[in-house]
């Protein structure tokens, strides 16, 4: 059966041009706001399969700003926004049209945490998840993080918006803030002035497949993006940019020496599609120390 997936594969990469114009402007969602750096690698990626797939496109960000939800809503009832990246749960795959691609090999799925300078000694002291489980993290409300950490018994604190955590934080109003490991590098600096820093010897980890969605009703551009995706895995530029926006942070992190807390996903996707040439690594993502 291999030969005959690959040469559903190559059918694919060779088929006539989709009914998407060659030229057109495609709006994404870049987040809850315009300087977010969180950003970066997602929309580079979308620019990469964009002009793999062989069109002209002009990419433009929504022109307010809104929160997930309504961001759905949007694409759900052809509104303004056409493309968007996001975490998956089978909500999001039944409104929108996903492309079962995982655009970060689950890499958002490993956490690590951010805390008070004040508290490094307390948490040198957690070894179990059940101390752990003592402590309240932060997240925003409409995360699906949220509801992981719930589901495992981790006392959340929600907030609505995302760059007020960093001083609820230092407030002391929740004890860690758990964030992605290409993202809790920069965050750390640039909130060096609460007096916040990188946990040095735990982690969190779940299983968590982020994808590109679409509106059900633009099936072409979803076909212009997996067939992107398709083209810079089998040639090499998928996982060179992932290297280049994902790998220092991942060996910054030492996954190795850390403990990590295995938890579940209550809401998994449907089985991700594994195209040939992907490697998705299920297993600590870092080299050993």
């Amino acid at each position: 059966m291999n030969w005959l997936r690959a040469l559903f594969a190559a059918l694919l990469l060779a088929a006539a041009p989709l009914t998407l114009g060659q030229s057109a402007t495609i709006v994404y969602y870049p987040g809850t706001d315009a300087d977010d750096m969180r950003v970066d690698y997602y929309l580079r990626l979308l620019k990469l399969v964009l002009q793999k797939s062989g069109g002209n496109y002009q990419l433009q960000p929504t022109g307010q700003a809104m929160v997930p939800p309504r961001v759905v809503q949007q694409m759900e009832s052809k509104g303004a926004v056409d493309v968007l990246w996001s975490p998956t749960n089978p909500d999001l795959e039944q409104r929108l049209l996903p492309i079962r691609i995982p655009i970060d090999k689950g890499v958002l799925g490993w956490r690590l945490l951010l805390i008070k300078k004040s508290d490094r000694e307390r948490f040198a002291r957690i070894h179990t998840l059940g101390q752990l489980q003592a402590m309240e993290a932060g997240q925003q409300r409409d995360w699906i993080d949220t509801g992981i950490l719930r589901a495992n018994g981790i006392p959340v604190v929600s907030a609505g918006l995302y760059k007020p955590m960093f001083q609820m934080l230092a407030s002391g109003r929740f004890q860690y803030f758990p964030r992605g490991m290409a993202e809790i590098w920069d965050e750390a600096a640039q909130n060096a002035h609460l007096d916040l820093e990188v946990e040095p010897h735990l982690a969190l980890h779940y299983p968590l497949q982020t994808y590109f969605f679409v509106s059900r009703h633009n099936p072409a551009l979803a076909r212009r993006i997996e067939q992107g995706l398709q083209r810079a895995i089998q040639d090499g530029s998928f996982d060179a940019l992932f290297e280049q926006c994902n790998g220092k942070f991942i060996r910054r992190a030492h996954l190795g020496s850390r403990t990590v807390f295995e938890l579940r996903n209550p809401e998994p996707s449907a089985a991700p599609y594994k195209p040939s040439g992907l490697h998705l690594s299920t297993a600590p993502l870092a080299p050993a120390d």
